[in-house]
């Protein structure tokens, strides 16, 4: 089935997967990956996807800390947006389980895009407030599973309407909390310092 499209995103942590339906109508060409471990939670998108004859999607049921093999160096783009519990906490903290895993999948010169959001709302997720700082400082540890970090700018309310994701939209992420967009890409050597944004990616 990957072989029949000439690009691959995954989306890490789907949750619902209405951004793997958003992503599969907008880019029909593309085929589209959903992943999270909880197979219930992607049901009604895989249905949807069945009945609107989206052929272009496929939904995967694993945790991030463990990919399918079958995954290793598919994607074009790697999309996580608004990941919570493990994911969350492995992006935010660079943890070279979830770092490598994302780097696995990708092929050199893929895109990455990640979408986060953390307050002092948030004191279930067990981590404190982050901030552009805090992101910046992802730079040299995701560098060292062979992805270089681009860009950590804010992410508005029209950035994360156009991911499609409805827990992002709950969230009311970039109108009524803060939210950052980290993007990046995977290197060809990890550890590349080489920061140049000329790279091989399909745009999301």
């Amino acid at each position: 089935m990957i072989g029949r499209h000439p690009a691959v995103q995954i989306d890490l942590g789907t949750g619902d997967g209405r951004a793997v339906l958003a992503a599969a109508t907008a880019a029909s060409e593309r085929l589209v990956i959903g992943v999270d471990a909880n197979a219930a939670n992607m049901s009604n998108a895989s249905r949807k996807a069945a009945r609107g004859k989206l052929a272009n999607t496929l939904f995967v049921v694993a945790a991030a800390e463990r990919l399918p093999r079958e995954l290793d160096g598919v994607a074009d783009i790697v999309t996580v947006y608004f990941p919570w519990g493990s994911l969350l906490r492995g992006v935010v903290t660079a943890d070279p389980v979830i770092v490598a895993g994302l780097a696995r999948v990708m092929k050199p010169g893929a895109s990455l895009s990640i979408l986060v959001s953390v307050t002092e709302h948030d004191r279930s997720s067990g981590l404190p407030p982050i901030d552009e700082r805090d992101l910046r400082d992802l730079t040299e540890p995701f560098a060292a599973q062979g992805l270089t970090i681009t860009g950590v700018t804010p992410a508005t309310a029209v950035d994360i309407a156009a991911t499609g994701s409805s827990w992002g939209k709950r969230l009311g992420a970039g109108s009524q909390r803060s939210a950052w967009r980290i993007t990046g890409y995977r290197s060809d050597v990890p550890g590349d310092p080489e920061t140049s944004t000329e790279h091989r990616a399909v745009p999301v």
